[in-house]
């Protein structure tokens, strides 16, 4: 558990600097200059992606929470929830440096994936402390 909390800590950190270069390089191409989407990807990967799976492997190497049953399968929902996330504000932020148009429909639809993104992402974490929690009290009843 350790080698892939450090591994995805790794990746996610790859991720958030090139979200964080294409944002920059984007919308200067385009010569848009306000606000968007594009440029929460960055802190988004870097703290939700990278602090999270370092802070993950240090209570890991801790208290070995990941022997508790499922912990694999709520970490693997963690990282669809982000990247879902991620896949809608780089949709929103695509639609705002380019200045596009869009339907309500199709505003809202790239809303609602967001908001499904941040509800798995939620429900995963909340698994995941329970699990932490009850791998920690196991662990002082020894």
């Amino acid at each position: 558990m350790i080698k892939r909390c450090s591994n995805s800590a790794l990746i996610y950190a790859v991720i958030a600097m090139v979200f964080g270069v294409f944002y920059r390089e984007f919308t200067k191409f385009n010569g848009f200059e306000g606000d968007t989407r594009l440029s929460v990807i960055h802190t988004h990967y870097f703290i939700l992606g990278m602090m999270f799976f370092l802070i993950l492997m240090l209570i890991e190497k801790s208290i070995g929470f990941s022997s508790e049953k499922h912990a694999g399968k709520i970490i693997f929902t963690y990282h669809i929830g982000l990247n879902i996330t991620g896949a809608a504000f780089f949709a929103r932020g695509l639609t705002q440096a380019l200045q596009s148009e869009l339907s309500k429909g199709a505003d809202a639809s790239i809303s609602g994936v967001a908001g499904i993104g941040h509800v798995i992402m939620g429900v995963s974490i909340i698994l995941l402390l329970l699990k932490i929690k009850k791998s920690a009290s196991s662990g002082d009843k020894k």
